[in-house]
């Protein structure tokens, strides 16, 4: 594996276990849990409420000023030469699925504060601030409606969604009120194009293109955009006994029908594109009936939003030819669409040059997964470097970096905030 200690052009580490700090907070963060034998953190619970408090300590402990803004994202500041100049925006969130990994998401918060950290033990100020923030609901798990604290951020939080309710009935706003926020007020955690010069994430790659390219980091190109269909096909329900096979209208095998179609489009497709059908429920759900209604999810990725609008028109074309064909009614419904978030070609380089100065082949990937830069591309530009991670495991216990990696990106991460150049043009470039 390539060293994590070779020094190339620009500013030099001086920290040598930036790693090992990572690795015993991702630990300490990842014991926060609702469930004692695995990691729950959702939105709003005493269990994030926690983990944010312990946040909040390191980012002190950094010299930043810390505080929980009005959705319950956890900000720090460090300032830079000149008090209140515009900020360099690091993050990612620290929420998690139900059963989750300890990495998802924390690392990039984490690495942050821990780069920031090193700067203030060599007493550096940048021209410019430093704003880590861990995001409080990128995953979307408790209300079913992902980005909310990148959302609030950008100025896109949807105040409808304060009325939607978790599997215990609780309503986002009295969840909230009962967090100590006041959802009245989420609009004042917004920022402006003008306070940011750029965002960037450092994050696990969730995928096995690192690990297979024996690469520690690499560059993201896009957050591929995603299309989400809800399917259902009725046919007739009958006797599995009586009913001939080229009488049937078998709900079931024509969507078996569609899957394998599905499946085949996107397998032969060279640009990236990725589709999974993620759930599938047939009813009446009886060993000797044949199915007469089945449900289920189609959920479609590319690298570019062209792409992906095509692929998807094509194989909604397909799914309506086989439900004609097998003489089943098909109600076909979008129950969630987001653009694809173009990374910036200004904000690569500089990554790719601290990859390249840290001795590394630089490696670029499209990340199929979703990430907070969805959100924040609409008042800043947005950059990501991806972490490998073992067997490209993610949402899942079995999430691991090995801490040479988590060293790498730190490296790499504080790499390029040192010698950070701020995209020509932005107000607060000078």
């Amino acid at each position: 594996m390539e060293s994590s200690t070779v020094m190339g052009a620009g500013t030099a580490v001086q920290d040598a276990s930036l790693g090992e700090e990572i690795a015993r907070r991702i630990n300490e963060l990842g014991a926060i849990s609702e469930d004692a034998d695995k990691l729950t953190r959702i939105y709003l619970s005493k269990e994030l409420r926690a983990a944010a408090d312990l946040i909040l300590t390191w980012m002190r402990e950094a010299s930043m000023s810390a505080h929980l803004d009005a959705i319950g994202n956890v900000c720090g500041r460090y300032e830079g030469a000149r008090p209140g100049a515009p900020c360099l925006m690091l993050g990612s969130h620290y929420d998690t699925v139900r059963d989750a990994g300890k990495w998802d998401g924390p690392l990039g918060v984490i690495t942050a504060i821990s780069c920031v950290a090193d700067l203030n033990r060599r007493g550096k100020r940048l021209p410019f601030a430093i704003e880590v923030i861990g995001f409080a609901d990128e995953e979307g798990v408790r209300f079913a409606s992902t980005l909310l604290g990148s959302r609030a951020v950008a100025g896109t939080f949807d105040d409808s969604v304060l009325s939607a309710r978790d599997r215990d009935g609780v309503s986002m706003r009295d969840a909230l009120v009962q967090f100590g926020l006041d959802p009245d007020h989420i609009g004042a955690a917004a920022r402006t194009r003008r306070e940011l010069l750029a965002y960037l994430e450092l994050h696990i790659e969730q995928g096995p293109v690192l690990e297979a390219q024996h690469l520690p980091v690499g560059v993201v190109t896009a957050i591929a955009g995603a299309t989400r269909l809800a399917a259902r096909l009725t046919g007739m329900a009958g006797h599995a006994g009586t009913v001939p096979m080229a009488l049937r209208r078998d709900a079931l095998a024509g969507a078996a029908e569609c899957i394998g179609a599905i499946e085949q489009f996107c397998r032969t497709d060279e640009g990236g594109l990725v589709g999974t059908v993620g759930y599938i429920q047939a009813r009446p759900g009886a060993t000797n009936v044949i199915p007469g209604e089945v449900s289920f999810t189609i959920d479609m990725r590319a690298p570019t939003d062209m792409h992906r609008k095509l692929a998807v028109a094509d194989v909604v074309r397909q799914i309506e030819a086989i439900a004609k064909r097998r003489q089943l009614a098909l109600q076909l419904d979008v129950t969630h669409e987001n653009r694809t978030a173009p990374c910036a070609p200004w904000l690569k380089a500089q990554i790719a040059e601290a990859i390249g100065a840290e001795g590394y082949r630089v490696f670029e990937l499209p990340s199929g997964a979703g990430h907070d830069g969805m959100a924040m591309i609409d008042i800043a530009d947005v950059a990501m470097i991806f972490v490998r991670c073992r067997g490209g495991i993610s949402h899942h216990p079995d999430e691991h970096v090995e801490l040479a990696d988590a060293d790498a990106g730190a490296r790499v991460l504080l790499r390029v905030i040192e010698n950070f150049r701020p995209r020509e043009g932005h107000a607060g470039a000078g």
